[in-house]
């Protein structure tokens, strides 16, 4: 089976840059993005790519590229659907906010609606694609829904899980550590597995296309994510150990990373991890080992999440207790609000919840960040439901210049790693501000000596 066009439900984070990468490496095939929000497909069809909804370095030069060639975003979702060969499902799968498994369990209705949308238009057989980050069996409800709808339509479910770091997303799709393809082990199943691969094959070795099982394939997803957020939480909660012995976790963990067995990546101790993947995933991970009765390894992986939150509220109640146990009208100033560099998703970042409490306080939130909108921000705080939107409005400035953020504060906080913060003019940065100055440094990237050199009262991440 040779594919020709493609539809991707879902034009967000993962659905857009992976399309955007396929039509690029693959220009004898039609690549077609759909989603209901006309905003989103109006923003991706802007003229200026650089205006495109997603900001990924190197992909609006990709969406030029291909877009109008064999790059195609749209709403008309049913159309798209009924001309391709290949569903790529890309829906937000959200963590439940009611019902069984409130605040765990994964929230498949998008899923579902995609699946029983697809079953009522397609009229030859079709592939479809787990995209979307999902609980191990889901494949199983997607072709029950498929199989079942009496149009004679035979559909192969496959798990095509994203490994994509948000920042560096452009270069994990071009250069993959791998490739991973779940399906049935039918002779229509091992067909279907293979057009994918021939699809990935344009510009991915095959040595890097591994397939599995359609349960392993998505377990795999939710187990690589959990074990990265491991990794986060372990240097983090040694941290705070660092802090109270005199250690410095910087040089624990340049010590423990030169282990062969170990490794150096993932041992950054900062405020903690955001993203939409990480915490969303364990926490679905919880719930599944919960509802197979496995509490214990259930109460291992929520352990992450606690440490998480630990060393969010750890570092908003350094900020309280190092301004004399009080931020009420204190100018608190924010260097980054995204959950990471290089990108402008804010999901889950440690910049809500870090504003959250020390608004809670009193406090006179400004905020600094190159790629996050003022209307991103306080969205962000409004989701939380901890205030109203009003109260939320008037506790948060934005500014579009770092300078004019910092002047009159009476403590800077970063919150993201942008690399532009560290090449600052930090003495001019010192005399904008109240004495004594503060700095918290929640992502350890600036030289604590050089700033406590200029007059700086320095606070890092365990040292």
């Amino acid at each position: 089976m040779k594919i020709t066009k493609i539809c991707c439900i879902g034009a967000g984070y993962v659905g857009g840059p992976t399309m955007a990468v396929i039509a690029q490496k693959c220009p004898n095939i039609q690549v077609t993005v759909v989603d209901l929000n006309e905003q989103r497909i109006k923003d991706w069809n802007d003229p200026n790519t650089e205006n495109i909804p997603i900001y990924e370095p190197g992909l609006a030069e990709i969406v030029a590229e291909a877009r109008g060639r064999n790059l195609f975003f749209s709403t008309e979702v049913e159309k798209a659907i009924d001309e391709a060969q290949v569903i790529f499902i890309s829906v937000n799968t959200p963590t439940k906010t009611y019902g069984k498994g409130k605040g765990m369990a994964a929230d498949l209705k998008y899923i579902e609606l995609c699946a029983r949308q697809i079953a009522k238009v397609a009229k030859q057989n079709k592939i479809v694609v787990e995209k979307s980050t999902l609980p191990v069996r889901t494949a199983e409800a997607i072709k029950s829904i498929l199989d079942n709808t009496g149009n004679g339509v035979q559909f192969q479910i496959l798990s095509n899980p994203e490994f994509l770091a948000e920042g560096t997303a452009v270069t994990d799709l071009l250069n993959p550590d791998r490739i991973l393809i779940g399906g049935d082990t039918t002779p229509e199943g091992e067909e279907a597995i293979s057009a994918l691969v021939d699809v990935y094959a344009n510009w991915v070795s095959r040595d890097k296309i591994l397939t599995t099982n359609v349960w392993s394939s998505e377990l795999s997803k939710l187990t690589a994510n959990a074990f990265l957020a491991q990794r986060i939480s372990s240097i983090n909660a040694m941290s705070e150990l660092c802090e109270k012995t005199g250690a410095d976790v910087n040089e624990v963990a340049k010590a423990i990373g030169m282990d062969s067995r170990i490794g150096p990546k993932f041992l950054k101790a900062s405020v903690g991890f955001g993203g939409s993947c990480f915490q969303k995933d364990i926490l679905n991970l919880v719930y599944i080992a919960k509802s197979y009765g496995l509490n214990e390894v259930a109460d291992y992986w929520e352990q992450v999440i606690i440490m998480n939150d630990h060393q969010k509220r750890r570092f908003s109640n350094k900020i309280v207790q190092t301004l004399y146990n009080t931020v009420a009208d204190k100018k608190i100033t924010f260097l980054g609000w995204a959950f990471k560099k290089d990108t402008n998703d804010t999901r889950e970042s440690a910049a809500i919840y870090v504003a959250d409490d020390l608004i809670n306080e009193q406090a006179k939130i400004s905020v600094y960040d190159p790629k996050v909108s003022r209307n991103k921000m306080l969205s962000d705080l409004d989701y939380l439901e901890t205030r109203t939107v009003e109260e939320n409005s008037n506790a948060l400035s934005i500014f579009d210049n770092a300078y004019e953020a910092c002047k009159g504060a009476h403590a800077i906080a970063i919150l993201t790693e942008w690399d532009e913060f560290t090449g600052y003019d930090w003495k001019k940065i010192y005399d904008l501000m109240h004495k004594p100055a503060f700095l918290f440094d929640g992502r350890n990237i600036l030289n604590a000596k050089e700033l406590e050199s200029i007059g700086f009262i320095y606070n890092g991440i365990g040292s």
